[in-house]
């Protein structure tokens, strides 16, 4: 009898198949090419961290936190981001070192779910973060070298939405004063995407005819630099004009960047990462119905660890990414196969040495071990047949 629970995996875990683990590899290398020729450094943090650190700050939620205790009774957490941790070291081992200090990680990040729904619990992400740097040439960096890292990988069609939380809390704060609730409500809305409830809800605030236009009217500022003159007569505060400011001169060095074109404006994106305090981006392709990448200013972050920097990075969900390309890259992993009967296996032992030294990928295969050779073979780009009996292409 097989036991209940003998091939399940927990809620939101998967396994990861040698075809789509190729594909992951793939995508990894061209991802971290791409971010070491802008002179970043990659580094490592332990995949559990103290929940009274790095858990309390990460900005995820506390219900999608991994827990457990260790042996002296300390709560710990699965890392559920790589930006916290990272702000952690950065705080603490390296705060010595000369800033800006460009680094960047590859690794696996983990967030409980209460239901599968096609959310995973444990995905990779890649990413940067430029920490010490406050200007917006540092965000115009980042977000160029997000659009560059995808580009490497082979993916052409996507887009970088980029908004403002400064600008959107900032209209609120004009518009709504003193109603903390009534601005929570909003930003939820918004983060969720939800344009329908946040127009309902609107429309159930005791709030003049001009007040509610200005919170609708935030919902169109969207798409090229245009959106910058409507913005302005929305939010007059110094903490809104701040922001379009920041946002125009990010435009202008995108431009220089020669990059503008992968860009468009969405003043009302908000994230679920609390941190996030200045310009804000998130990454799409048609294919994917989640977003591709992400990321930010937080320069309320590396505070809480003690260190007064600011800093701004990225992370790209390697999966989706994956998904996004789509089969765009023919990725084959084993490139050739050396068949062999009893006569001839030590001959096809030195000829696979003499290809994997070449740096070839190879299999030495005897052939009264296959049962469908035919099958077997058409996994490999090139075979070589040293039986005589006509496997495949023979040398």
């Amino acid at each position: 009898m097989v036991k209940k629970l003998m091939f399940e995996k927990p809620l939101g875990m998967r396994d990861t198949l040698p075809f789509f683990y190729n594909k992951k590899e793939y995508v990894r290398t061209r991802l971290t090419s791409a971010i070491e020729s802008f002179g970043y450094q990659f580094m490592d943090t332990p995949l559990l961290e103290y929940h009274e650190t790095v858990g309390k700050v990460s900005a995820t939620l506390d219900q999608q936190l991994f827990k457990l205790l260790d042996q002296q009774g300390h709560t710990l957490v699965l890392r559920p981001d790589m930006t916290a941790p990272i702000a952690r070291v950065a705080a603490s081992q390296l705060k010595e070192d000369s800033f800006p200090l460009r680094l960047a990680y590859d690794g696996s990040v983990f967030r409980a779910q209460q239901s599968e729904a096609g959310k995973p619990a444990q995905f990779e992400q890649v990413g940067t973060e430029l920490i010490g740097d406050h200007s917006s040439y540092g965000d115009a960096e980042v977000i160029a070298l997000l659009i560059e890292s995808l580009k490497k990988t082979g993916l052409s069609d996507f887009v970088i939405t980029v908004g403002h939380i400064g600008f959107v809390r900032s209209l609120f704060e004009e518009v709504l004063p003193q109603n903390t609730e009534a601005v929570e409500a909003l930003l939820e809305y918004l983060y969720r995407k939800n344009y329908v409830g946040y127009k309902a809800y609107l429309t159930s605030l005791s709030l003049t005819d001009g007040a509610k236009n200005s919170l609708e009217a935030l919902l169109r500022l969207r798409g090229g630099e245009h959106v910058f003159e409507e913005a302005r007569s929305l939010a007059k505060g110094q903490a809104g004009l701040k922001a379009m400011n920041e946002l125009k001169q990010l435009h202008r060095t995108l431009e220089q960047y020669g990059l503008a074109s992968y860009v468009q404006f969405d003043l009302n994106l908000i994230s679920h990462m609390d941190y996030y305090t200045g310009i804000l981006f998130e990454g799409y392709a048609p294919n994917v119905g989640a977003l591709l990448c992400n990321g930010g200013r937080y320069d309320a972050l590396l505070p809480s660890f003690e260190l007064n920097a600011s800093a701004t990075g990225f992370a790209v969900h390697v999966e989706r990414l994956v998904e996004a390309l789509n089969g765009s890259s023919d990725i084959r992993k084993q490139s050739l196969c050396v068949v062999v009967d009893d006569d001839t296996f030590k001959e096809g032992v030195k000829k696979a040495e003499g290809h994997r030294s070449e740096g070839k990928r190879v299999v030495v295969q005897h052939v009264d071990q296959v049962a469908n050779l035919p099958a077997f073979l058409d996994k490999f780009e090139e075979v070589i047949d040293m039986t005589g009996e006509g496997a495949g292409e023979d040398e």
